[in-house]
């Protein structure tokens, strides 16, 4: 699939738009965009400190009210009590559904902002600000929201599209190196879908330092797949389902692994190991684990994990939403640029993978 060069993506309903210093232009975007209203400016306590005075000052500038709402960082904030404690200051602060939030920070925030605008008098208009990696090339495109259960991922969410994406990649130039690292196994995920093009790029990053580099061509292209994707498919009925290519193996390492894993490294360990469970059955080129292995490796990204095959991985495995009548559909890649469906009975999926959980 080619690359556009600009620096703006349109999809149904709302402008992405990719650009470095995007962050102090703010009036250039929602000036037109949202009339006089009070704003509820979400973030955590690792981004509030860098970047909401910068947007809470353009804000009042442009004659907004804005109160600043700041969840401790981390997953376990996508939580009903956050959920209680947010919704409690909207109504307190006495927002009414002409008001909006702007989420501004990584996925956690982005996901759990966009289900309180959801929900709040049954939706209000939301802005998503992403400030990592991970968030600008997957979570805050696509319009899914959601907060976490005890019994896995991401279980209580919805659809929720907001009104205007802004994403300035010099942003991730403040984060530590393992979140930066992290989003980069989101982008290689994508890049082994679309192959072409996308996939050169990612070849041209052999060290961490790279990425920041390459961020917005790295950025853009991840954008303009997952844009195309969801245009394509808003309620992930079928060709959505492509997102989830190393996320049934990802998300089980997440909810079992006694030292945590971010998402990006739990999704290139699943996307690595589900290469090769293909590629041993004969159904994947020989060689492309090969391949994928090695845009990782040399970011420092693992495609080990100590719960690999224990009895705990499996058991969140059966938890995985994507299970429907005893059956779950894997993605997988002929090769590089090659995206495919393969369904499969759930009893079966131990025997699927026991034999590449060790590389």
């Amino acid at each position: 699939m080619p690359i556009k060069k600009s620096d703006e993506i349109v999809l149904k309903d709302y402008q992405v738009k990719i650009q470095k210093g995007v962050l102090n232009r703010l009036v250039e975007f929602i000036g037109p965009l949202w009339q006089k209203r009070k704003i509820a400016l979400i973030t955590d306590d690792n981004v509030g400190p860098l970047y909401a005075n910068i947007v809470k000052g353009q804000l009042l500038e442009m004659g907004h009210q804005v109160i600043i709402l700041t969840i401790p960082a981390g997953e376990a904030s996508k939580s009903w009590k956050q959920v209680q404690l947010l919704i409690n200051s909207l109504a307190q602060n006495d927002f009414v559904r002409s008001d909006s939030v702007i989420a501004l920070g990584g996925g956690v925030v982005g996901d759990l902002a966009g289900f309180i605008a959801s929900i709040y008098m049954r939706g209000i208009s939301i802005i998503q600000i992403p400030t990592s990696l991970l968030a600008q090339v997957d979570s805050s495109v696509g319009g899914k929201t959601a907060i976490d259960l005890n019994a896995g991922k991401n279980m209580v969410g919805s659809f929720y599209q907001p009104d205007l994406v802004l994403i300035d990649p010099d942003t991730i130039q403040t984060l530590p190196k393992r979140m930066l690292v992290e989003g980069y196994g989101e982008i290689i995920k994508c890049a082994a879908l679309v192959g072409g093009t996308f996939w050169e790029i990612i070849e041209k990053v052999n060290q961490a330092e790279d990425i920041i580099t390459h961020a917005e061509e790295l950025i853009h292209a991840s954008i303009t797949f997952k844009a195309e994707v969801v245009t394509r498919d808003e309620k992930e009925e079928n060709l959505r389902k492509l997102l989830n290519f190393g996320h049934t193996i990802g998300h089980a390492l997440e909810l079992t692994e006694t030292e945590k894993l971010m998402h990006g490294e739990a999704v290139a360990i699943g996307t690595a190991r589900i290469t090769a469970a293909f590629e041993k059955k004969g159904m994947t080129k020989e060689g492309t684990t090969l391949k994928v292995k090695g845009r990782l490796a040399c970011v420092g990204l693992s495609v080990d994990a100590k719960e690999l095959g224990s009895n705990a991985f499996y058991s969140a495995i059966l938890h995985d939403k994507k299970i429907k009548n005893d059956q779950i559909t894997l993605v997988y890649i002929k090769e590089i640029g090659q995206p495919a469906f393969y369904t499969l009975k759930i009893a079966e999926i131990r025997n699927w993978l026991s034999p590449v959980l060790t590389f």
